[in-house]
């Protein structure tokens, strides 16, 4: 029930009066559903775990099969297409139709799959599964329409390509081997034809028996049997002689029709004492190529001795006589040789050599000496360092890539790679750009930041960035885990200023600056702390007099040195050009604790702050002056008086133990009662200049979601303020600051004893840099608010002091008395509410084990910040420089800062006040925070444009006063507050994990609500533009994207498009045990690790966004219906027109004597002559569009019967003409007769028979 309270009433008849109101004015919202269409676009990298390889030498294709059942199909740089089969079993086995737009694909589960690539994005024409036998070997001769399959029980089947039928003909195991074997020979492990003889097919199988089939006669011509097993064979050009693998690490030559093998040699093998060669790896792969000039070329893979040599994978190439070991970083999957000629029975002239390695794709020149490798076109080392977080930047400014490319051009020079063009050359692809540049960066757990140009279709790193050379090379990984404390875990990037600010794993923020040249320059390092301990405070008061920015004593430094991993190297230092750190933040922690991870970081150039955050407060840096400026506790973000959300950390101090003692025996419905932890009453020395509290909160706000978060004492700050004359105060927030600088300001370090202890204006207006005088960042604020009393009990963590001072806020000049007050007591008389331990009251103040009581096992952390010209009074006519914080608890609160004009930023401090800020509570984690103008448009950040440091310095500084701040709209200006009321400007919108709301400022009055999840998380929430409009888009739990239309929340789309379990390999899970639950043996895991999937899932402008797919790969998305349907044109033709290279001739004595290549006739073989094969051997799969190729085969059936009827239309009234014209010319000649007969007639009528 709500409290009543005589300010309440007050309030009510406040709230009574009438006030003007604002028109209605609808804010049009031009996007709809049609207008999205979630899609995956590109994907880039390396395949993740691939396990098979082809390539096709005419179209000059490279296919890649992975364990997911991924496939990729690469050509020339652009050509890059991306599918995958369904049920995402591993691919097993990969097989061209050369130069036919077709691929075969046999899977884990005994599928073979018919693709084709004829079209920009490859399908499935059908499939066929094995239902009894498991395939373990494929083989498709050149321009063969029938595929041979071996199984894992030895037999081999024939299929047809074009109708995926098996054929009748079957060769057994049985009948291949010999009668008196008793053994089965294994699985299938090749199957070749003779080059010479396309009647001949070599068989071979696991044990070691090859068999040379006759496949007319089906019977075997000869076998032959190795003692050792088999892993491949290759044929010599010539048909007569071929080449076995094996697994003790020999090569075998034999001779058709010899039973005994030509030679047998170890190429890494030693002899031993006693005569044998030691034992070596198994040689998994032999290919034996020549060229036309005679010189053959024998590649393998493996082979080497099992000691120290053989630990390394390897390709091993023999040339002639020459043997050279080529060493490789990860193990071989396998290795294909490039030749010019795809006809086995000729010269094939091997030209290169592509190997497929774990987590890389290496292509090896054959004819360059040293057998050096191309330079690979792909971006297929994003995963050199593992990937731990993203950021994605499209329609950024146009200058960045061509900088960005200019700096890593001159650090990234690489050598000994091979001249030649990249042999990977087949498809086409045009450059059709999208109109604007597109940039990702990907951090990295070694502490390298690279940069890409992801602009129309394409990855090319662009500039890498090494974070280490920061710090000493003896650093230590961190005490709770494996990860290393230069992992990159935050990135922010102003591309405006160019000023990127990244955070690691090693509680460490450092910011850089980008410069064009290389420099010498030292590095300047803040050591903060985020967690007080005030008893601590009090004991070590010598350290009180401290400044903020400068070297602080000794004895906290040997403490925090095992507590930070990192230190930062000394001293001047050559920046290479790019990005050049100019400020290091090492959050440090109490002696024998570990400081927890920075959660979430932000960075305005424009006011020259940066803030960042973890699970215990947030601190503010400016970046001008390199100084911390103040620290927030996350128990004083808020308002946050929940006891139960509070924890405590282990190990505890005594006086921490007798506190908690005390407090033991009070309810916590009494603790929230009274709006704050219980806490000793104790007086406190301040002065009241007004009857208006700080903090002013909105009362019309949504009581479910945007309600202030200090409502429910009565001492809560929610007051309208007066309108007396504005008065100043001073806020010190309580704070644990602690900063070691390495170069800073001498002149602050002088100060006395007395100061330490009693503070006054006076003493703080005699020094020049006053806020940065107090220990432990106690910094002066503003306050435009009346205090009184009752105002400072909701603020545990907050004295107020006023003074004799003229301070000017935008415009707003206010005076305020003089007082003084000991800091020492203030120290002692302030409960600590700094740290938010992870194992508090939750199971002190209730001993219930229910799974209610379990769920306050929750720690809050900073979650999002954001800077922004806002507002945070409803009184307010102009917007301020603000920082919004929000908390994984739902908690928002915003501080205030008052920044001095440009030219006067290095003398002067910024003011930062707490009090004066707005408060708001929703439902789960902050995730983000945007703001709109009146018109529902996104009022982008403020910035500072970047300028090249080699300019003129008088051109510099004439340049310095400018900002070019995007942040003011037209239609924000327009507004004009009068003295009765006032019209909403801005629009905030809050996202959480459960809900959104759009909240009007400065009225605060919440002006649209969304749920966006129910029994599921949001997991990335941000806007994106769109058609010149803006939406909120949403990566839930369950899968799904949803998007919203701004400023209403009105759901525009919901679709189901990435599985949260394809992002799972990112996640860990992390096991609390209940104290409770742990008497059955019970644990409870907290949510999966989400956090990680949001670091590297990212939204950017116009609908784009990516994800992580793999540990290995990176993949893009739009939710734009309009890109997607210009998505086709974007990428790259796979298949391209190319004339099939003529097959070997004979010469004229091969063709006398017989020794020419035999051709076979095999649609005679296995066609409907051997029958059909058994329907429970293997079963149809039709392809996903079956229908429309059945319709498209019977519409083609129609059209060519109607095209022939057609055709013999035309030549029957061909025929008809011409009978026509003979009929015709028949006629004339009668005629003619006719008349000549008549005339001649005529000529003899009247004479006589003897004038005749």
């Amino acid at each position: 029930m709500k409290k009543f309270t005589i300010k309440g009433v007050l309030d009510g008849f406040r709230s009574s009066v009438p006030q003007p109101v604002k028109p209605d004015q609808e804010i049009v919202e031009n996007l709809r559903p049609e207008h999205f269409q979630v899609k995956k676009t590109f994907r880039h990298g390396f395949p993740h775990q691939p396990t098979a390889v082809a390539f096709d030498p005419v179209q000059r294709l490279l296919a890649i099969g992975t364990k997911s059942g991924s496939l990729r199909i690469l050509g020339r740089p652009g050509v890059d297409a991306h599918v995958r089969h369904e049920g995402c079993t591993a691919v097993v086995q990969l097989q061209f139709l050369i130069n036919e737009g077709a691929l075969v694909s046999a899977t884990a589960d005994d599928t073979l799959h018919l693709w084709n690539f004829r079209q920009k994005i490859p399908q499935v024409v059908q499939s066929l599964k094995f239902q009894r036998e498991r395939i373990t070997c494929i083989h498709l001769p050149l321009q063969s329409k029938w595929l041979y399959v071996g199984t894992e029980r030895g037999n081999i089947h024939v299929l047809h390509i074009e109708t995926f039928v098996l054929s009748g003909y079957v060769i057994n195991w049985n009948k291949a081997i010999e009668v008196s074997r008793k053994t089965h020979p294994g699985a299938v492990v090749h199957l070749s034809d003779n080059p010479l003889d396309l009647s001949k097919m070599l068989i071979g199988y696991e044990s070691g028996q090859m068999v040379f089939w006759d496949l007319k006669t089906k019977n075997a011509e000869y076998r032959c049997h190795s003692d050792v097993p088999l892993k491949s064979i290759s044929w010599h050009h010539e048909g007569k002689q071929f080449m076995c693998s094996h697994t003790d690490g020999s090569l075998a030559t034999w001779t058709v029709r010899q039973v005994k093998p030509t030679n047998i040699t170890h190429p890494h093998a030693k002899t031993t004492k006693d005569g044998e060669p030691e034992p070596c790896k198994p040689i998994q792969k032999v290919e034996w190529k020549l060229s036309r000039s005679g010189e053959a070329y024998v590649i393998f893979s493996g082979g080497l001795a099992y000691d120290t040599t053989g630990r390394t994978p390897s390709i091993t190439v023999i040339h002639g006589k020459t043997t050279t070991v080529l060493e490789m970083e990860h193990n071989v999957i396998d290795f294909i040789t490039l030749c010019e000629n795809p006809w086995t029975s000729d010269y094939q002239d091997p030209y290169a050599v592509v190997v497929l390695l774990q987590n890389d794709l290496v292509v090896i020149d054959l004819l360059t000496p040293g057998f050096p490798c191309f330079e690979n076109p792909y971006p297929m080392d994003i995963h050199e360092s593992p990937v731990t977080c993203c950021a994605y930047f499209a329609d950024c400014p146009s200058d960045l890539v061509p900088a960005f490319y200019s700096v890593g051009s001159k650090s990234q020079k690489k050598t000994g790679f091979s001249e030649k063009d990249w042999p990977i050359s087949g498809g086409e692809w045009s450059s059709s750009s999208s109109g604007y540049n597109e940039i990702i960066l990907t951090g990295h757990a070694d502490g390298s930041i690279k940069f890409w140009d992801a602009s129309a279709g394409t990855l090319q790193v662009l500039y890498k960035l090494k974070t280490a050379k920061l710090f000493e090379k003896g650093r230590t990984r961190s005490i709770d885990s494996e990860e290393d404390p230069l992992a990159i875990q935050l990135i922010f990037l102003c591309p405006e200023s160019r000023k990127l600010a990244i955070a690691g794993s090693g509680r460490h923020v450092v910011l850089f600056k980008f410069k064009k040249v290389e420099s010498m320059s030292e590095v300047v390092t803040l050591e903060i702390s985020l967690t007080a301990d005030p008893a601590k405070e009090i004991e070590s008061s010598s350290d009180h007099d401290s400044p903020a920015g400068n070297t602080s004593g000794s004895s906290e430094t040997k403490n925090n040195e095992s507590n930070q991993p990192l230190k930062v190297k000394t001293g001047l230092q050559k920046r290479a050009a790019g990005f050049q750190a100019t400020l290091v933040c090492l959050t440090i922690a109490n002696s024998g604790e570990q400081a927890e991870n920075i959660t979430a970081l932000s960075l305005n150039s424009s006011y020259g702050l940066m803030a960042y955050g973890n699970e215990s407060g947030v601190v503010i840096i400016d970046i001008v002056q390199k100084i911390s400026l103040i620290v927030l506790n996350t128990a004083d973000i808020g308002g946050n008086t929940d006891p139960c959300q509070r924890v405590l950390r282990s190990p505890k101090r005594q006086d921490e133990l007798k506190r908690e003692n005390e407090d033991k025996a009070r309810s916590p419905s009494t603790d929230q009662m009274n709006g704050m932890c219980m806490l000793p009453v104790t007086r406190r020395s301040t002065v009241v200049v007004g009857g208006s509290g700080c903090g002013e909160k909105g009362d019309n706000a949504d009581s479910n979601s945007c309600s202030p978060c200090g409502n429910t004492g009565d001492g809560g700050c929610n007051s309208e303020s007066s309108g007396g004359p504005s008065t100043s105060g001073v806020c010190i927030p309580r704070s644990g600051v602690q900063n070691t600088v390495n170069s800073g300001d001498d002149d602050i370090a002088g100060s006395n004893a007395n100061s330490r202890k009693s503070l006054t204006i006076e003493a703080r207006q005699s020094r020049a840099q006053g806020i940065r005088k107090l220990q432990k960042c106690l910094s002066t604020t503003t306050n435009h608010y009346e205090l009184d009393s009752s105002s400072l009990n909701n603020f545990p963590t907050t004295s107020l002091l006023s003074s004799h001072r003229n301070t000017e806020i935008r415009g707003y000049s206010s005076t305020t008395p003089q007082a003084s007050f000991n800091y020492q007591n203030i120290l002692s008389n302030t409960r600590q509410y700094n740290s938010f331990d992870k194992y508090d009251s939750s199971f002190q103040r209730s001993r219930s084990s229910s799974m209610s009581s379990l769920e306050n096992i929750t720690t809050e952390t900073i979650s999002c910040l954001t800077f922004a010209d806002s507002y945070t009074k409803k009184s307010d006519t102009s917007p301020v420089p603000t920082l919004w914080i929000g908390t994984s608890l739902g908690s928002i609160q915003t501080v205030i800062f008052n920044t001095p004009a440009r030219g006067e930023r290095h003398a002067h401090p910024v003011v930062v006040s707490t009090c004066n800020g707005s408060t708001f509570k929703l439902k789960g984690c902050i995730l983000s925070m945007f703001f709109l103008d009146c018109n529902g448009a996104l009022i982008p950040y403020s910035y500072e444009s970047w300028k090249d440091d080699s300019m003129e310095s008088k051109e510099r500084n004439r340049s310095q006063g400018k900002c070019n701040s995007r942040t003011s709209s037209p239609s924000t200006n327009t507004q004009v507050a009068t003295g009765e009321g006032f019209e909403d400007r801005q629009f905030v919108v809050l996202a959480s994990e459960k809900q959104a709301r759009v909240v009007a400022l400065p009225s605060q009055n919440c002006q649209y609500r969304q749920q966006l999840a129910e029994s599921h998380i949001v997991i990335k929430a941000e806007i994106t533009s769109l058609k010149d409009n803006v939406c909120l888009v949403c990566y839930i739990s369950n899968g799904h994207i949803a998007t919203y239309s701004l400023p209403s929340l009105r759901p525009l789309i919901d679709v189901d498009f990435l599985p949260l379990i394809d992002l799972s390999f990112q996640t860990t899970k992390h096991g609390i045990v209940d104290p409770m639950l742990s008497i059955w043996g019970h644990q409870l895991f907290v949510n999966g690790d989400t956090d990680q999937i949001a670091k590297t899932l990212c939204f950017s402008n116009r609908g784009h966004g990516l994800y992580l797919s793999s540990p290995t790969e990176i993949q893009k998305f739009s939710v734009s219906s309009q890109f997607c349907g210009e998505l086709t044109e974007m990428m790259g033709d796979l298949f391209t027109g190319h004339d099939m290279p003529e097959p070997p001739k004979e010469s004229f004595f091969k063709g006398l004597f017989g020794g020419g290549s035999r051709s076979l006739d095999r649609e005679e073989l296995f066609g409907e002559s051997s029958g059909r094969a058994s329907r429970t051997v293997a079963k149809h799969i039709p392809g996903p569009n079956a229908a429309t190729e059945n319709m498209r085969e019977r519409v083609t059936t129609a059209t060519g019967e109607v095209n022939v009827a057609h055709q013999m239309v035309l030549e029957r009234g061909e025929k008809l003409s011409q009978l026509e014209e003979r009929t015709g010319r028949m006629m004339s000649e009668a005629e003619g007769f006719s008349q000549s007969a008549h005339g001649l007639m005529l000529k003899y009528k009247d004479k006589k028979w003897y004038q005749l």
